[in-house]
């Protein structure tokens, strides 16, 4: 029999299937590309903006000065240590990122948890770890806001050849005045302003870096040759700049800013907060008189130093610390680590190697070899000459922008470790003075007694002292973050906060009598210890998720910190030897 033909009911009912079928998978691609996009910008505009901020220190002057140094005596080769230490960079300040989110905490306060209230030889851990870790960190801040305060300088000069060197030092000193009309930025909640700020004056750095670039003839197929490993890295002078490259690029204050930045809710901010100016200094707009008082009480809180009261239920040790909730985690770690990722590879660098390549083909290729190290001055007077005026500007500008930045940025970093070390707070303002007088009593004996040489001895100076304090600060990173006790988050934290908050609050609003502050006292320890061993036993009922970091992490973290002091030894017995 032959075979039926279909009936047109059925051809008719088919086509109709076919048809809803289609405008139903119409309707549901296009909305959902729309909503994945639309999803990817609002995660871009509330994430994005601290691995900028961070990144910011990876290509200060200090970096420009040893970058210089390689291209102009090796070419090309050393942009395989460029890279590697940019890969040092990320791991180190992941690192951080990770500690602040899943903890709350930045580093110098939990330097303070791990060794302020230690149950055996107290005093002991305190004058001994403590006190000069501090000492070094601020150690640190000093040299790497010298060698801001320099580079800001020198690009000045540049900018207006008439003005002296010491004029220029004192110039830079003006921006503290960006400062005291800015919001602090390390607060409860990002400043996007600040952000916004520092991210236009990295890419004004990377801008006129790449029409720098751009205007320069180049071997591209031997630049990026010089991404491979070469046995120049393994010469003496060869290894000798390249430690300085790693030492000169890991820097310390800015695992100290990450950390305290990752601490921030990015997802729950409201738009007020993010507004440059205080709340105190934004009312009563009309009321001039008003006005003047809140600018005139705002002027005094900035010189005011206090010290962070500490309160009776506050943490002694990490076993007392409640960690961030993991609603908070999940909503912010994956996102700041891409962030960071993306930031310190695409930008430090992206902005280290086109200045390594920018000597190199100046200084090395088109020089006919290189006859020493250059500096920055150096370098502005060969880029003049040969590029012109417009190309030699745009390096000055650059240099400018970089200065700027990373002072900022190191400001910050000093009011974290204050603030985290010792329970000091003082507005950034201050800081900022503070920290700038110790570079600047320095920076204008050596311009006035030198002149332009001492200025560049002294730039790679700071940058020597930074090497020598780098092991002490990713050390106790390092620890911390591979510590399950510190790094352990458990699914009650957030009710486990709420409430002992809640019994803290309601128990201190009581008013009671003078007869009755004994009991009262007596009824707040029980109240404590009772929260003590509830939260306790909670931890211990509840499932904890360890965040810490695995074994290949730790492996890969203490090979990273053996190079870092191997550099560092390295460096300290060529300087002693008189290699320069």
């Amino acid at each position: 029999m032959l075979p039926h033909a279909p009936s047109h009911s059925s051809t008719s009912s088919e086509l109709a299937m076919k048809t809803s079928s289609s405008q139903a998978r119409s309707r549901w691609t296009f909305p959902s590309v729309s909503t994945a996009l639309r999803a990817v910008g609002t995660h871009l505009l509330k994430h994005t903006g601290v691995g900028i901020v961070c990144a910011v220190a990876y290509f200060d002057p200090g970096n420009w000065g040893v970058d210089l140094q390689a291209g102009s005596q090796f070419g090309y080769k050393l942009l395989f240590v460029v890279l590697l230490a940019g890969l040092f960079a990320v791991y180190m300040q992941v690192l951080a990122s990770r500690l602040g989110c899943v903890t709350g905490l930045d580093l110098a306060s939990h330097c303070r948890l791990l060794l302020h209230d230690r149950p055996r030889h107290t005093l002991l851990w305190r004058w001994c770890a403590l006190y000069p870790l501090y000492a070094l960190s601020e150690i640190a801040i000093i040299s790497t806001d010298l060698a801001e305060l320099l580079g800001s300088a020198m690009a000045l000069v540049m900018l207006f050849p008439k003005l002296e060197i010491w004029a220029g030092v004192l110039i830079t000193t003006a921006d503290v005045l960006l400062l005291l009309a800015m919001r602090n930025p390390i607060g409860g909640q990002p400043v996007r302003a600040f952000e916004l700020g520092i991210a236009a004056l990295v890419f004004i750095v990377l801008i006129c870096m790449a029409v720098i670039i751009s205007k320069t003839q180049i071997n591209w197929g031997d630049a990026f040759e010089g991404f491979l490993p070469s046995k120049t890295v393994f010469g003496s002078d060869g290894l000798y700049t390249s430690i300085g490259i790693i030492g000169a690029t890991v820097m310390p204050h800015s695992l100290f800013l990450g950390s305290a930045l990752a601490t921030q809710d990015r997802v729950h901010s409201s738009p007020a907060e993010n507004s440059t100016l205080g709340t105190e200094t934004s009312v009563s707009v009309r009321n001039a008189r008003t006005m003047a008082k809140n600018f005139v009480k705002a002027l005094r809180s900035t010189f005011q130093v206090k010290r962070i009261e500490e309160r009776p239920d506050e943490p002694k040790s990490h076993a007392d610390w409640t960690n961030h909730p993991l609603s908070f985690i999940r909503q912010h770690l994956s996102h700041g680590i891409v962030d960071m990722v993306i930031s310190l590879l695409g930008l430090a660098v992206v902005i280290n190697a086109l200045i390594l390549i920018l000597a190199s083909a100046v200084f090395f290729v088109n020089g006919g070899g290189s006859t020493g190290p250059a500096d920055l001055f150096d370098a502005y007077d060969l880029i003049r000459d040969r590029l012109g005026v417009a190309a030699a500007t745009l390096f000055a500008l650059a240099l400018l922008a970089s200065g700027q930045s990373s002072s900022i940025v190191a400001t910050l970093a000093a009011q974290i470790v204050s603030e985290g070390f010792i329970h000091w707070t003082t507005s950034p303002v201050l800081t900022r003075l503070l920290t700038r007088c110790f570079g600047l009593i320095p920076s204008l004996v050596v311009a006035v007694a030198v002149g332009r040489p001492g200025i560049a001895t002294l730039l790679v100076a700071s940058q020597v002292v930074l090497s020598i304090v780098l092991p002490f600060v990713t050390l106790p990173l390092i620890l911390l973050t591979s510590s399950k006790q510190v790094m352990t988050v458990y699914d009650n934290a957030e009710c486990t906060s709420t409430s002992s908050t809640s019994s803290t609050s309601s128990t201190s609003s009581e008013e009671l009598s003078e007869d009755k502050d004994k009991e009262r006292k007596s009824e707040d320890v029980v109240v404590e210890t009772i929260t003590a061993n509830v939260q306790d036993l909670e931890r211990g009922s509840a499932k904890g998720v360890d965040f810490s970091n695995g074994k290949i992490t730790v492996a890969i973290g203490a090979v990273i910190w053996t190079i870092i002091v191997a550099a560092n030894v390295y460096a300290i017995v060529g300087l002693a030897m008189g290699q320069e």
